[in-house]
């Protein structure tokens, strides 16, 4: 099994695979976040797989200060078997590369599920508020 970063042709898939996992919102559009991350500077979509299989999936990027993590994923049949450590290892190491001195990732409220994954990996709940706005 490996992790590599995803091309434009891998887009349908990973799409799917982020719709079967529940991420994806009406008012986001995955086919966009996916084709800015990939054709990004400063992001990427790092994908593991098992031959053609896609396994899951981490959309990283760096804004200069902070490194993020969006759209961990894994497909259902291969969860509890290690892949979201190893993408979320492999998004560290991206990010580290680049000098990121901190990785955050936001999870939405409710999913317990997630913050205890992610609270296993040794990542802590921040006292911060995510403030936004859609600019569309």
């Amino acid at each position: 099994m490996e992790v590599r970063a995803a091309h434009a042709a891998d887009r349908d898939v990973v799409i799917a695979l982020w719709q079967a996992a529940g991420l994806t919102r009406p008012w986001n559009d995955p086919a966009a976040d996916f084709d800015r991350a990939v054709q990004g500077e400063t992001s990427a979509i790092l994908l593991r797989h098992d031959d053609a299989v896609l396994l899951g999936t981490a959309m990283v990027g760096e804004d200069g200060h902070r490194g993020w993590v969006y759209y961990l994923a894994v497909a259902e049949s291969a969860r509890g078997q290690g892949h979201g450590r190893a993408l979320m290892a492999a998004a560290e190491a991206w990010l580290r590369a680049r000098g990121c001195p901190k990785l955050q990732l936001m999870v939405r409220e409710g999913n317990d599920a997630a913050i205890g994954f992610y609270r296993a990996l040794g990542l802590e709940v921040q006292p911060v508020v995510t403030l936004g706005r859609f600019l569309h």
